[in-house]
């Protein structure tokens, strides 16, 4: 072995030495082993344990088992014996019950202000075309370029209905929007701005209570997308005087493929808002069936059809944990761990020609870390096919999600290392994996 790879080695067994460390000293060790196929302590002891290494839980997250045994009972014992007698029993006011447990977890939101309700793209339909259609004599819409597409579909399909003009922000794929941008864009024509807490592509976090603030003085209203925070970065609705929010609960609130997303409408707001999708559940008297629609008082009013009942059932489980440990304690580990991954980024990835992509500071970073190289795409394909999941973002970005709930420091070298290590081999122009002499794979 060469000086260089011996120097290498020595790195490598430093970074494991590390990362068992911090696991075991994790205070948030025993919330990893509540999840799926995570329950056996020896995945995190042994690096070379078969396992999925996992780094897309800020897209998708892991199931809990206690989620796997709700909805098992729940599909015997509350539907199966239950039947319509569940609407009564609990589902009726699920939606409700189940927000005011997120606000007070997760976003820092007082009860009777968080319902779950919609998808999160008729979620955003539904809040901000109140929004919009509560300020009648102002006509534009402030939003940023590098917002996830649903947001800016949504709006330009806003502004298309009402008449409006788009004003956009021209946002930095390896950062995000700032107060300054802001102010420069909002005025006495801005109803609403429409901006993501945690940028999607980079992981930039943006300072919500001063670009807040800077909207409110222009007076207009704000809406904040919440994908990529609620569960892993604190959130302060009530505090930082926000107007609106909405955000999905299959990320780091682990409810699941498809599950339903949520709505914030802060309580002064409620009685002036208007939401266009009138359904009946969100009418005053349910049952009334009457020939005209009156809106509920309060949050209710927002929902529209009938709820998901089974699609919320596991987003509880993780809100619960998250009401335990308490978030700060979350964003602590998920600092700790964006931290060591872009450690091992610029030890082992830099040298390849991989860039970062996003915030070193983790003042101005939320739960995930995003690289770039022009083969990215085939990086992530190769990855996946080895049990390694990241996932790509175009034009060349891999990003790394790690949820600290279910994402050990093992499991982050691991999957680090194995990016390392298919770069380098497609680098070399081999297929697959293709670890230097005395290296581990990291598989």
């Amino acid at each position: 072995m060469t000086q260089h790879d011996t120097t290498v080695a020595d790195g490598l067994d430093a970074h494991l030495a590390f990362a068992r460390r911090m696991d075991r000293i994790d205070g948030l060790a025993h919330c990893r082993r509540r999840f799926v196929g995570l329950d056996d302590t020896t995945v995190d002891a042994d690096p070379d344990a078969p396992s999925i290494v996992y780094l897309d839980g800020n897209s998708l997250g892991r199931p809990t088992i206690a989620s796997v045994e709700r909805i098992t009972e729940f599909l015997g014992t509350a539907w199966g014996t239950r039947l319509i007698r569940g609407w009564d029993d609990e589902w009726m006011q699920l939606p409700l019950t189940i927000g005011d447990a997120l606000g007070r977890a997760a976003l820092g939101a007082a009860p009777g202000q968080v319902y779950i309700g919609d998808s999160t793209t008729v979620t955003l339909y539904k809040l901000a075309r109140a929004a919009v259609d509560s300020l009648p004599a102002r006509s534009e819409i402030v939003l940023d370029t590098d917002n996830f597409p649903t947001d800016r579909y949504v709006l330009a399909g806003i502004a298309a209905e009402r008449g409006l003009t788009l004003r956009w922000i021209e946002s930095s794929t390896t950062a995000g929007v700032t107060v300054d941008q802001v102010r420069a864009v909002v005025g006495p024509q801005t109803a609403l701005v429409v901006l993501s807490h945690v940028a999607y592509r980079s992981g930039f976090l943006a300072d919500v209570p001063s670009i807040t603030a800077a909207v409110h003085e222009a007076g207009a209203l704000v809406l904040w997308d919440l994908c990529h925070s609620a569960g892993s970065v604190p959130v302060n609705l009530d505090l930082d005087g926000v107007d609106l929010a909405v955000g999905c609960s299959y990320k780091y609130l682990n409810g699941g493929p498809g599950a339903p997303a949520y709505g914030y409408v802060h309580a002064e707001l409620q009685p002036d808002l208007s939401q266009p999708i009138q359904g009946w559940m969100g009418a005053a008297d349910v049952f009334a069936m009457g020939p005209e629609y009156v809106p509920a008082a309060g949050i209710r009013r927002f929902m529209s059809g009938t709820p998901a009942i089974v699609g919320m059932l596991a987003m509880q489980d993780t809100i619960a944990m998250i009401d335990e440990v308490g978030i700060d304690a979350v964003r602590a580990k998920s600092v700790a761990l964006t931290e060591f991954a872009l450690e091992l980024v610029d030890a082992w990835l830099a040298p390849l020609g991989v860039t970062v992509a996003s915030p070193r500071e983790h003042t101005h970073r939320g739960g995930h870390v995003t690289v770039n190289h022009p083969a990215m795409r085939q990086v992530t394909r190769i990855l996946w096919e080895h049990d390694v999941i990241p996932d790509f973002r175009a034009p060349e970005g891999l990003r790394i999600g790690l949820s600290p709930l279910s994402t050990s420091f093992v499991e982050t070298y691991q999957g680090v290392a194995a990016v390392r290590d298919v770069l380098r081999g497609i680098l070399l122009g081999q297929a697959g994996l293709a670890p230097a002499a005395g290296e581990s794979a990291g598989l």
